[in-house]
């Protein structure tokens, strides 16, 4: 009644086991009894991190379609502590981090991926679609992971680049009684908080009772982790001086030269538009508890009960020193070296080169300007508390030739963002750099020095400007610019009823077939609380660090130990984040109280939410398929269809003249996705596959809201949903061949396509800039963009100003079909089998994978930003903005790397297991920005992040069968990330100088 396997398949799976963590539990794969029967089956013994990865290849090459399967030995035996790491080890995968903690997986090049845990759906922390976050799950809980990458028609539907079902331990599949124990401490090479602790543990048995066979098992971890990475940034955008020949018109003007730009030179250069040092550290509590329930009254019944409860603290205590205003002085400075910066060409257009600068200081004009540039202390003081549930209850029953299956299933995910951020102006006590009398900043020298790949920059302390350290760290000398505060909330769910039938058929080429209907409810729920206090902008409002002294604490002066730069701002004052994060009302009261103190225009928190601030969106989804399972001959596989219909109802208010009126807007769609699955067993040896179907993505629900988050940062751009955004449509095709030529080992090769329509892209509409560099004052934007009443103007408007034109971005459907395509290849083995002629040196083995992709057409452009399309054209002899033309680029994929692989080296024999693996993935483009600089910034296009590679390791020894111990580490060389504006290897826009961690421990099991 179910499909044979193989006998090499049947004596692997038989032989080995499946474990958990560092080998604690033995797992008995489900094999027919008829066909044991039947078959004489030689028994090969494997164990350890071996046994995982046979079971795993051996899983793969029976299924009928394709899928990619890690075992919990395997993901134990890696330095990976969260789910996102340890999918980076699958061919076609490749993950982002933040701050060296993987976060983002792209699978071929999308991150519009499922996440099920068991099957079951499950729901992120935000506003998206693909599920929990994968670093709210310690690989320690799960048993094994298999990602679907050709899905069946009773696949649920919601996936680009693949499913992702993440699988607990079944208790009645243990063979004996699962007990153990890891304790690990984990330390960062750029943290300040010593090794951090994690914790995990199992227990399961199964009993045979005379009502029938009872199983229970439970695992568990406890994590905290900190990572850290310094993140320079500087701005040369904005801020092109024009050669001394040029004919520079704006707005039909012509530029006076002389009084203009002093600095120009007989060539155009960019100089120093903004610095921007951030350092970005997370610390990370995590809890997860599984636990399973498994009734088995007789042979052809079952019942289960899943409980997956994660609890996550992601804080967030980064700094941001920022020189701004530095464009004040542009035209009056003349660096003292240049590089010369190629922009490539976009789309075929060769951009052209330009000088840039690279060395020089930055000194106060105060006949230019009295207070530019100056310097800024920002504390980013933030958190996302996420508690997630999933339950899923449900049955089996196996009849004759009918099997049936059954569940109820709910996914809880709850989530808050409490922040309180701070910004600082630093008020120069040095005599030569005195008060207008009004802004509430005065200027401050600088140094920089970008040669060599690096973004160095600092105070020039030999400027007669110049403040002295002690003047840095004295609260005396800054005042209370602005404090952000945000208490925004998400809640997620999904309630779901599925029910599943397979029908065997007896000697016939049709060998089962399969059909069964899905229902779920998926409900989002967003708050967005926020205010600001201050933007004050003027020193007769804005309060002296004096009076919240009791608040201020010695920023980090460790920025730069990673790679020994001198130029650094080392010193500076902060409002404590420990105060901040664990005592925010006591903060805003010890500020508001110094606003009161202080006197002038006074500014107060308000945490009301606005009537735009709610959101609210319901969907019902029914699904309905059908599949015929054949084999025949040397062939076998599937074919069906799966239908789905949705109707969806999103809920805000719409406010007219001040007043509030709740509004539903209501939709539907359906769509009709059929899917094949075909598999030839040319021989005992070598498996073809050839997979195609459809499928659908649905935008995420933030995407759908109208409703607009105004910020304080005149360089930031608005962001706009879409309430008429469309579901994208997926075709998919793969065609692979395997060659299994010795006892787990594999070579693999394989081909996808897909073609996608309605992509969901970004339009950017920058806001128009004037003669003199500012923007529109507003309220009404002609030359583009949005108006934002919130921006309190810096270097771009009028500082004594509330609100700004500034640039908005907001989705469409991409109508245009768009193509990704690729290749993968993989390869795995060992040298087990050599075992009498090689000795010790037959533990060793290797798994390697190459992923080369490709993505081609859409009609949606990235186009120059105004600060981009100036320095293009100016490259180009053209300086008068009535004839300016814009530049653009295919949109493309963000974090799409066309190159990928992963190779892996391997030992375990005699008690130590150890293993090194090198990851490596090709440039690709990314909207993570160091201290989220907007696409103004970086000239009208998402960075690239250029190539960049990877080695972790681990090394464990069993002291006994039962005592194991063992040490990781992970980014053992300490790779930095490197970015690039427009081009990889054009103008170096900003770099991520990433940690080492290293985690040691113990394990035992029993």
């Amino acid at each position: 009644m179910r499909q044979k396997l193989s006998k090499l398949t049947l004596a692997i799976l038989s032989a080995t086991s499946l474990n958990f963590a560092a080998s604690v539990s033995a797992q008995e794969a489900e094999i027919d009894p008829q066909v044991n029967n039947e078959t004489e089956i030689e028994v090969i013994q494997v164990t350890g991190m071996r046994s995982s990865l046979t079971t795993a290849l051996a899983e793969k090459r029976e299924t009928a379609n394709l899928v990619e399967v890690i075992m919990a030995t395997d993901i134990g035996k890696l330095p990976d502590q969260n789910l996102a790491e340890v999918l980076e080890n699958v061919t076609g995968v490749q993950i982002t981090r933040t701050a060296g903690i993987g976060t983002g997986v792209q699978i071929r090049g999308s991150n519009a991926n499922r996440v099920e845990i068991n099957g079951a759906s499950t729901v992120g922390s935000g506003s998206g679609r693909s599920g929990m976050n994968f670093e709210d799950l310690s690989a320690a809980i799960i048993a094994g992971v298999e990602i679907t990458k050709s899905p069946e028609a009773k696949t649920t539907e919601g996936s680009i680049g693949g499913t992702v079902n993440l699988r607990t331990i079944r208790p009645l599949e243990l063979t004996e009684t699962l007990g153990s124990l890891r304790l690990q401490g984990e330390d960062s090479s750029l943290t300040t908080d010593g090794v951090q602790p994690r914790f995990s543990g199992a227990y399961g048995d199964n009993w045979e009772l005379d009502s029938g066979k009872f199983g229970f098992v439970i695992s568990g971890s406890y994590a905290k982790q900190e990572a850290t990475s310094f993140r320079p940034r500087v701005d040369r955008d904005g801020s092109l001086v024009e050669n001394v020949n040029a004919d520079v018109y704006r707005s039909g003007t012509l530029e006076d030269q002389a009084t203009k730009r002093p600095a120009a030179q007989d060539f155009d250069f960019l100089g120093i538009q903004f610095l921007n040092q951030e350092l970005e550290n997370f610390e990370y509590e995590t809890t997860n508890i599984a636990t399973t329930l498994e009734f088995a009254p007789n042979d052809n019944t079952k019942f289960f009960f899943d409980a997956i409860i994660t609890s996550q603290e992601r804080r967030q205590e980064s700094t941001r020193v920022q020189g701004s205003g530095v464009n004040s002085v542009l035209n009056y400075t003349l660096p003292s070296q240049f590089e010369t910066i190629n922009f490539g060409s976009l789309d075929g257009v060769n951009l052209g080169s330009i000088q840039a600068a690279t060395r020089g200081t930055i000194q106060p004009i105060n006949s230019v300007d009295d207070d530019d540039p100056n310097l800024r202390f920002n504390s980013d003081t933030g958190a996302r508390v996420t508690d997630t549930e999933v339950f899923r209850f449900g049955g089996e029953w196996q009849g004759n030739n009918l099997f049936v299956s059954a569940e109820l299933s709910t996914a809880n995910s709850d989530t808050v963002t409490p922040s309180l951020n701070t910004q600082l102006n630093f008020i120069n006590p040095n005599p030569l750099t005195p008060l207008d009398g009004s802004s509430n900043d005065n200027s401050v020298p600088f140094i920089y020095d970008l040669t060599g790949d690096s973004l160095a920059f600092g105070i020039d302390f030999a400027s007669p400007f110049a403040p002295t350290v002690d003047d840095l760290l004295n609260p005396n000398n800054v005042v209370l610019d602005q404090v952000d505060i945000s208490r925004s909330s998400t809640d997620n769910s999904e309630n779901a009823f599925r029910t599943d039938f397979t029908y065997f058929i007896d000697e016939s080429m049709i060998t089962s077939v399969d059909f069964g209907y899905r229902y779920n409810e998926t409900k989002h729920s967003a708050v967005s609380i926020s205010d600001r206090i201050g933007g004050f902008s003027k020193m007769v409002d804005s309060p002296n660090g004096a009076l919240f002294s009791e608040l201020l604490v010695a920023g980090p002066s460790h920025f730069g130990d990673a790679d020994g730069r001198e130029l650094a701002l080392r010193n500076f004052l902060i409002v404590n984040p420990d105060l901040a994060f664990n005592d925010p009302d006591g903060v805003l009261a010890t500020l508001e109280a110094a606003i009161v103190a202080h006197g002038g225009n006074q500014d107060f928190s308000n945490l009301t939410p606005s009537d735009t601030a709610a959101f609210k969106i319901k969907e019902e989804t029914h699904a309905l398929y059908a599949q015929a399972n054949f084999e025949y001959k040397m062939f076998r596989g599937n074919f069906g269809v799966r239908h789905i219909s949705t109707d969806i109802a999103s809920t805000g208010n719409t406010v007219v003249n001040g007043v509030a009126t709740p509004a539903t807007n209501k939709g539907d769609y359906s769509y009709t996705l059929p899917r094949l699955n075909l598999v030839a067993d040319v021989t005992d040896d070598v498996v073809l596959r050839l997979g195609w179907g459809k499928d659908i993505l649905r935008p995420n629900f933030g995407d759908l809201n109208t409703s607009v988050s105004f910020g304080t940062n005149e360089n930031q751009s608005v962001e706009i949903g879409n309430a008429g955004l469309e579901p994208e449509e997926v075709t998919s095709f793969d065609l692979s061949a395997e060659w299994y030529f010795a006892e787990a080992a594999v070579v693999s090769i394989g081909y996808f396509k897909k073609e996608r329509t309605n992509l969901f892209v970004t339009q950017l509409e920058s806001a128009a800039i004037d003669a003199n560099g500012w923007r529109e004052p507003g309220p009404t934007c002609a030359g583009g963009g949005i108006y934002n009443p919130a921006v309190q103007p810096n270097a771009i408007g009028d500082p004594n100003t509330t609100g700004l034109c500034v640039d908005v971005e907001t989705l469409f459907n991409d109508t245009a079909t768009t193509t990704q395509s690729g290749i993968e290849m993989a390869v795995q083995y060992d040298l087990s089998s050599f075992e009498e002629d090689l000795g010790w040196a037959s533990g060793f083995g290797i798994v390697a994978n190459y992923t080369i992709q490709e993505y081609k057409g859409g009609s949606a452009f990235y186009t120059s930003a105004s600060r981009g399309t100036d320095i293009l054209n100016a490259i180009q002899g053209v300086y008068d903005d009535a004839n300016f033309v814009t530049y653009s680029s295919e949109r493309g994929l963000l974090d799409f790397s066309e190159n990928a692989y992963n190779v892996a080296v391997y030992y375990e024999k005699f008690g130590l297991s150890a293993r090194l693996r090198y990851t490596w993935r090709d440039a690709f483009r990314t909207e993570d920005t160091a201290a989220g600089a907007s696409l103004n910034s970086t000239l009208g296009f998402p960075v690239v992040t250029h190539d960049r590679g990877q080695l972790n390791a681990s090394v464990s020894y069993d002291v006994d069968e039962n005592l194991n111990l063992g040490v990781e580490a992970v980014n053992l060389t300490e790779s930095d990330i490197t970015q690039s504006c427009v081009n990889e290897g054009a103008m170096l826009c900003a770099q991520g100088i990433t940690d080492r961690r290293i985690t040691f421990g113990i394990s035992y099991k029993f």
